[in-house]
């Protein structure tokens, strides 16, 4: 059976997560699943909680990509994984996780998949999701706010200090290994439906595999 491993990259507030939910939401129920870099920050149990708030969560190094690595390669082969899940308001790891089987269709989205090479490498389709600077700060300041239990200080603190320079760094340079670029997110229908038409190509040859 193939697998199709999906990449879903661009800024924080982009559209990323509107756009894969839309593609799965298009998918027969249980051919499709979701996998998000930002449960893969890496565990923080070690430093006190006003040290974890200083961390840049938008740089490479926040992120625990080998084990990210390991996930993907393991739902491409088959097997089902465990995905540590995170928790905003005290800025680490939650000790339980998330039990996931594999499906046909596997869509990563975050800011910073296409910066790892030996990710981006596993990656079979790569979409780059472009969205002005200013609908995604308000986006971010919305959802931090109403999800996240946040300030709006330190939410323009935090855009201005980290989120920001690390974009214009690292996440805005990655766009050029994209294969696809969808300008305004999810509602670009017609980017929406080219993406579509790859996904049900793998469920329809995988079906004539049987």
């Amino acid at each position: 059976m193939k697998r199709l491993l999906i990449g879903i990259a661009g800024g924080t507030g982009s559209g990323k997560t509107t756009v894969a939910n839309d593609l799965i939401s298009k998918l027969p129920k249980g051919k499709s699943l979701l996998i998000k870099e930002d449960n893969y920050y890496k565990d923080q149990s070690d430093l006190p909680p006003a040290q974890r708030e200083k961390t840049n969560y938008d740089h490479p190094l926040a992120f625990d990509h080998d084990l990210l690595v390991d996930h993907l390669r393991d739902l491409k082969a088959g097997q089902s994984i465990e995905v540590p899940l995170y928790d905003y308001t005290c800025h680490n790891r939650k000790k339980e996780t998330l039990h996931v089987e594999p499906a046909e269709i596997i869509i990563l989205e975050g800011i910073l998949i296409f910066y790892d090479e030996t990710l981006r490498d596993l990656l079979d389709l790569k979409i780059f999701v472009d969205t002005d600077s200013d609908v995604r700060i308000l986006r971010r300041i919305t959802r931090d706010m109403s999800e996240r239990g946040r300030s709006l200080e330190s939410i323009i603190n935090q855009y201005l200090r980290t989120v920001r320079p690390s974009h214009l760094q690292f996440v805005e340079p990655s766009k050029r290994y994209a294969h696809i670029i969808i300008p305004e997110g999810g509602s670009n229908k017609v980017a929406i439906d080219l993406v579509l038409t790859k996904m049900k190509q793998t469920l329809a040859s995988n079906q004539e595999d049987l």
